[in-house]
This record gives C-alpha cells, structure tokens and sequence, in this order.
C-alpha cells in the first residue's frame, strides 16, 4: 500500500487498547453517539471529521476499538482471566493483566492495516464490518476451541434460524426499522434536502442503532439492529426508492438471525453477526447501487 498512512496505524494500537480496557459493546456504543453527532452535523451542511477518524477511525472504529476488545475477551478466556471468551460486555481491565490489554492494541492496530488495504484496493463492501469478520476468525482460531461454526453436543445441530415467533419477530424488526429508514429519507428529500447531503444519512441510523445497545448493555432485552439499519439506509439512500430499505431491513434481520445461529452460538469466542451481515449485505448494496 503505497499511501499506508502510519500515523493513523499507530494511533489504531491505542484505538484497540482502549477497546480492550473499555470492553468490545461499550466501546461499540461510543462508536454510535459519535456516529449520530457526526453524521448530523454533515446532513446539516457542516464539515466533519469525527466519522471518518473518530467513530470509524483510528480512535473509536469497529475495526480497531471493538475488534480489538472481541480479540482481548478471547485471550482473556484462554488465560482464565474472563470466565467466557463471548464476554464483550466486561470491561477487560478488571483482569488486572497487562497483556490482556497489549492483545486489544496489537488486533486494534492489524485492524487498521487490513481496512487500508481495503480502502487501497476499494473493496465494494463495508470496509470496518469486514475487517471486524476476518479479526473475529482469526481470534477464534487463535484463542477459541469450538471452530468457526461451533461445537455443537446433541444429535444432530439444526437451529440455523430461530424458529416460531422469534423468527417473524425478526421479520416484523427488519420491516418496521427498514421502512422507518427508507421512509424517513424519501420525505427528506421530498421537503429538498440536499441528495449529496443525504449520504450522511445512513451513518445516522447506523449510530442510532450502535447507541441503542446500551439498553443492552445495562441488561434489557434489547437486539442488535444496526445490520438492520445501515444497510436498509443505505440501499433506500443509494437507490432513491423506500421499499429498497424494507426489502433490505427484512434482510438484515434473518441474515444476522443466521449468521447468530451459525457462527456465534456453541462457541468461545464472539463472530459478530451484525458485522458478519453487514459485510453480506453491503456488498449486495454496493453491486447494486452504488
């Protein structure tokens, strides 16, 4: 990478330790409060910079803060330091272990390499989402014990969706914040804000959904929707037509349900699934509209 640009990888060792120290989801939700403070203030016509080096920067992105905090929890489990590898709630200083810390930097600043790369080479997906996938893996593989789909014990593994209710409520999640989003922004349009403006949009809903968790984080049954969200956006933005943001809403939903089932049950290590559909369906949404 010709145009690597170091200042931003040094500063992703202190982005990841930060994840680390903080704890992945609380990091994760920091990343959404700036996201909507960002991403409002360029809908409103003003220059910004918070997005790009703060929210999903070097400072605070999923890339480095969180992934280095899923990274952190692994290694923390394998060292008996967290009872559970899946933890990314805890703040991973109480370990009191300095290396514990030093692994949150060392994902945090291979986070920042692998996005420039993206960026160098324009990969048409969703550059933090994938980068936080393939650190998941590899944390999996180097910390983790159950493989990439889980160590399932019982005769035969089959639950790859939530079934029943669970799943039309996914359904029903996916429909109803996919045409929020999708609507909002053709009405917004429609009153004559600025198309190039719009852009900011999905970065919004993105920190919306992202700051929600700390409902979550502090223990009620709140989901995940920012897979639902970004994408829904970003497809209703891109293309000009609402009904692209309820189509990609329910998508996000039952994607990210599968991906859970999948990839981040039976484990001992965290596989993201909102950033696993995100990675899936932007690329989707890059094909199509971009």
């Amino acid at each position: 990478m010709e145009n690597l640009q170091w200042l931003l990888v040094i500063a992703a060792f202190g982005g990841g330790v930060i994840g680390a120290y903080i704890g992945a989801l609380p990091a994760f939700i920091l990343t959404g409060l700036i996201a909507i403070a960002g991403g409002t203030a360029a809908l409103a016509g003003a220059t910004d910079v918070t997005v790009g080096f703060v929210a999903f920067g070097a400072y605070l992105g999923p890339h480095v803060a969180f992934a280095g905090g899923v990274a952190a929890a692994g290694y923390a489990c394998k060292t008996k330091k967290l009872g559970s590898g899946t933890d990314i709630l805890s703040s991973l200083y109480g370990t009191g272990d300095p290396m514990t810390l030093l692994v949150g930097g060392i994902f945090g600043l291979a986070g920042m390499l692998i996005y420039q790369f993206f960026a160098a080479i324009n990969l048409p997906s969703d550059w933090p989402g994938t980068t936080v996938v393939i650190l998941a893996v590899i944390t999996r593989l180097m910390f983790g014990s159950t493989g990439l789909t889980g160590k399932y014990e019982g005769e035969g593994r089959r639950e790859y969706f939530t079934g029943g209710k669970g799943f039309f409520c996914n359904v029903v999640l996916g429909l109803g914040i996919g045409a929020a989003v999708g609507f909002v922004s053709a009405q917004m349009l429609n009153v004559g804000t600025d198309p190039a403006l719009m852009r900011s949009f999905p970065i919004v809903c993105f920190g919306i959904a992202a700051a929600s968790l700390i409902f979550t984080q502090t223990g009620f049954a709140c989901p995940a929707t920012h897979h639902i969200a970004y994408p829904a956006a970003c497809a209703a933005v891109w293309s000009g037509n609402p009904v692209m943001g309820v189509i990609f809403g329910i998508l996000g939903a039952v994607v990210g349900d599968f991906i859970l089932k999948t990839f981040n049950s039976h484990c001992d290590t965290h596989i993201d699934p909102p950033a696993t559909t995100i990675m899936i369906l932007m690329f989707a949404v890059t094909i199509l509209f971009a």
